[in-house]
């Protein structure tokens, strides 16, 4: 068979490219309930082309999944959304953005396999939603902070009354964002970022 120069593979296009002075990655978990911007959050910090899997809503849903706040919502993540962004010249973080229905949480246990810590994304509109997220995490131990995201029509609550209401001990981090934008975004995964550093030096300062 006879290729065409157009059919050559090329590779990953040039800004998809890992930066070469990078020399060091970290797999960041992006977790949280149905509908609360995970998938927007790795869109809109991703230096690359972020990979997504989301799939068209159907009937088969109905009384199965729930979107309570998210009614208006069409397509959901049916395995993980990824993306990638440098914190530093040398630090990559790899995000990898869970699936929020129920049905699909079955996929979590390959995708915190290896991750450094997680973002856990709620909507304070339906904080129950997040009791089995934050669980999960805790059994594994993995390290994680929570971003709560700003829904306009979301209430807004003083922080400490969101960590009693999430029962979090005092050392994990509570931060509001806005996980459309892409400073927003960065500023969460830096807070990560500090909070794992801080555990590491308490770690070896015993």
């Amino acid at each position: 068979m006879d290729f065409k120069s157009s059919d050559a593979v090329t590779g990953p296009r040039t800004e998809d490219q890992l930066p070469h002075t990078a020399q060091a990655a970290v797999k960041i978990v992006i977790v949280g309930g149905f509908g609360v911007g995970k998938t927007t959050m790795v869109g809109s910090v991703s230096e690359i082309r972020p990979l997504t899997t989301e799939e068209t809503m159907t009937q088969m849903g109905i009384g199965v999944d729930d979107n309570y706040g998210s009614e208006s919502k069409t397509a959901t993540t049916v395995a993980m959304d990824f993306g990638r962004i440098s914190i530093t010249e040398q630090l990559v973080l790899y995000l990898f953005g869970t699936p929020g229905q129920e049905r699909f949480w079955f996929l979590w246990n390959g995708l915190f396999e290896g991750a450094l810590g997680a973002v856990v994304l709620i909507d304070t509109r339906r904080l129950e939603v997040s009791f089995d997220v934050i669980g999960r995490l805790e059994e594994r131990g993995v390290p994680f902070v929570i971003a709560v995201n700003d829904f306009p029509d979301a209430p807004r609550y003083p922080v400490e009354d969101l960590r009693g209401a999430l029962d979090l001990t005092e050392d994990i981090p509570i931060v509001k964002c806005d996980a459309r934008r892409r400073a927003s975004s960065r500023e969460v995964l830096m807070t990560l970022m500090h909070f794992l550093h801080s555990l590491a030096m308490s770690k070896t300062s015993v």
